[in-house]
């Protein structure tokens, strides 16, 4: 069985930043696209940034210049540096990869106070 486990979250203040880790207990070089979610409470689950096995990225617009989404095959590991933070980034943010099927991280709280 597949699992993910993401790391790095925590209470940053406005204008900070923190850098979030997702870990696969498979390799991930199969996986085409991978990306980081993030949903808030009475908030749908909203993509924030994906990234492709080529480098290609794709941002949410919020995120746009401020977030930056990367991927390491050889250690299973993606990785999401944010910075320039704001409240409305406060969510719990899950790791999202596909192996035929989505597969899901249990998530890791961000809060950013004001």
């Amino acid at each position: 069985q597949v699992q993910l486990v993401e790391s790095g979250g925590g209470l940053v203040q406005a204008g900070g930043s923190l850098r979030l880790s997702c870990e696969a207990s498979i390799s991930i070089f199969r996986v085409n696209v991978m990306g980081w979610y993030r949903q808030a409470p009475g908030k749908q689950r909203e993509m924030v940034a994906t990234i492709g096995r080529g480098g290609s990225t794709n941002y949410a617009d919020s995120v746009k210049g401020r977030f930056t989404i990367s991927r390491d095959d050889a250690k299973n590991s993606m990785y999401l540096q944010m910075n320039s933070l704001k409240p409305e980034d406060t969510a719990v943010y899950y790791c999202n990869m596909n192996w035929g099927r989505n597969f899901w991280g249990q998530g890791t709280q961000v809060t950013v106070s004001s």
